[in-house]
């Protein structure tokens, strides 16, 4: 028994020192130490999103026909808590989408960081849920799709103006 508590507490050394040498605990703590903390303030701006991931095909494919997704978008966070979208997107059953199709939603930003997004899209019936973590100074956004629970997609967004 002892003996495995050494070797947990060799890991979390390991896992420690690992972290270290990334810059991931020096920049938390220069975060904290400078007081720059998260607001819906700090996205502001144009960012690009990449998404993949996976959905339930839409009609006419059978029900229950899972398809890969891939897709791009603009989007534009005020600084307030809206933000407005162009996307595109491409199934591997279903093929393309609409082109430069809009959206619109809103965000919340907590202190450490992290946050949601409510995206509404014109004619889709339901509203999707992602949460979030800033990165990089607002420089990047990195996401997951919540609701509807089918949806299995992830997001990356970088800032492509000041």
């Amino acid at each position: 028994m002892r003996h495995m508590g050494l070797a947990a507490g060799m890991v979390a050394l390991v896992l420690l020192t690992a972290a270290q040498g990334t810059g991931a605990v020096e920049q938390h703590g220069d975060r904290l130490g400078q007081g720059r903390e998260c607001s819906v303030a700090t996205l502001r701006g144009t960012y690009g999103l990449q998404i993949q991931g996976t959905r339930p095909a839409p009609p006419p494919a059978p029900p229950g026909t899972i398809e890969s997704v891939i897709g791009v978008n603009i989007r534009h966070y005020d600084g307030k808590g809206n933000f407005t979208q162009i996307g595109n997107d491409k199934g591997s059953v279903s093929g393309s989408g609409p082109v430069d199709r809009e959206g619109f939603g809103t965000y919340q930003v907590n202190e450490d960081c992290t946050g949601s997004h409510e995206l509404q899209i014109p004619g889709v019936p339901f509203l999707v849920t992602d949460r979030f973590v800033i990165v990089d100074h607002s420089r990047e956004i990195r996401s997951f799709t919540v609701t509807p629970t089918p949806l299995m997609v992830t997001g990356v967004s970088k800032k492509i103006s000041r």
